[in-house]
């Protein structure tokens, strides 16, 4: 920036400034804006994957719907870090294990929902860090 003007640079900031300002960000949404606390969900499939990114680890499962037809559901989880506090990693579920997740629908997913338990297959039930705590299913594993 040797030899540029005082001015110049405020220009190019200015400029800067408002490039960053157009791309679109992934911004960290609150429960009421994307689930519906008023819905509640229980499922229970097959687990298929579990990602375990940040802002939130997701799980996805194969649940049969009414008409017996296998649908992939997503279930947003707490962050990563929290649920390593409540004992989970990434390596807790595997494909194939059958599991009964309680959470609440989303609003704008038709298979999608923010889960607060997680019911694995020995009976133990542990809390999926969710956005929306009602103090409910916290780590609840010496219940079976």
């Amino acid at each position: 920036m040797l030899g540029m003007t005082p001015r110049a640079i405020a220009a190019c900031a200015a400029s800067l400034a408002v490039l960053i300002g157009q791309m679109p960000l992934r911004a960290h949404h609150a429960f009421a804006a994307e689930y519906d606390r008023d819905k509640p969900i229980t499922l229970t499939g097959a687990m298929t994957k579990l990602e375990w990114t940040n802002p939130h680890a997701r799980i996805y499962v194969d649940v049969k719907d009414d008409k017996g037809e296998v649908v992939n559901w997503d279930f947003e989880l707490g962050p990563p870090n929290g649920l390593m506090r409540r004992g989970w990693n990434r390596n807790s579920l595997k494909p194939g294990m059958v599991v009964t997740i309680e959470g609440f629908l989303s609003k704008t997913n038709p298979r999608g929902a923010n889960a607060r338990a997680v019911k694995l297959p020995d009976g133990r039930q542990v809390f999926a860090g969710s956005s929306f705590d009602t103090g409910a299913g916290q780590d609840e594993s010496s219940s079976k």
